[in-house]
């Protein structure tokens, strides 16, 4: 799968766009670093968990730049902290408060597939903070902000936004647009699409969400 995503990449660097990617953890990672640390203490330090749970963006970060050079193409990764993506200190549950872009946008310069570690920064005191669960589609919409991206494309495992989940109920229906107000709707109601945190900030600065 992540070869598959460097080919999508890949095609749509050719088709002559400058791409930033936000990856998130592969598959269950960050329930089972969670699972770790719960086999330590019932009770882990909020701190210590973010510094743990960070890492599996960190990974899927690597691994798809390593895919990408295998593909013949040039990209480089980062993690939130090196492209400056600054947040408050409440651990776990962080609030983007500052981004400098100025790596990304050296990199782009120079011709490079950006790869950036979603879900992830640091506060003030250089504290690595995680910005809650889908807190990836948050780092993705920030930087299409600040980047001002044409569009913020988010990949998962379902074709669009449906009206019940495809994988449980048959019959339901794909949405093909929708607006911010009913996906927050959506979102806040339990949803796993998007995080309702992404769509709130989407709408706020107008980033158009695909």
């Amino acid at each position: 799968k992540i070869l598959s995503v460097a080919k999508r990449v890949m095609k749509s660097r050719a088709d002559g766009h400058d791409i930033v990617v936000v990856v998130s953890a592969l598959g269950d990672t960050t329930d089972d670093l969670i699972s770790l640390a719960l086999q330590i203490t019932d009770s882990p330090a909020e701190r210590e968990l973010d510094m743990l749970i960070s890492t599996g963006e960190q990974v899927s970060c690597a691994l798809l730049a390593m895919a990408i050079h295998k593909l013949g193409g040039d990209a480089i990764s980062f993690t939130g902290a090196q492209v400056g993506i600054m947040t408050d200190n409440s651990f776990t549950k962080a609030r983007i408060i500052d981004i400098n872009a100025r790596r990304i946008e050296e990199a782009l310069k120079k011709r490079k597939i950006v790869i950036v570690a979603g879900f992830q920064g640091v506060d003030l005191n250089n504290n690595i903070t995680t910005l809650g669960r889908g807190g990836s589609n948050l780092t993705a919409v920030a930087l299409a902000k600040v980047l001002n991206a044409e569009i913020c494309e988010m990949n998962t495992d379902v074709e669009g936004v449906f009206t019940a989940d495809p994988r449980i109920v048959k019959d339901a229906k794909k949405i093909d647009r929708i607006c911010y107000e009913e996906m927050f709707e959506l979102a806040s109601l339990g949803t796993q699409v998007l995080q309702p945190r992404s769509i709130e900030f989407a709408m706020k600065f107008g980033v158009p969400i695909h």
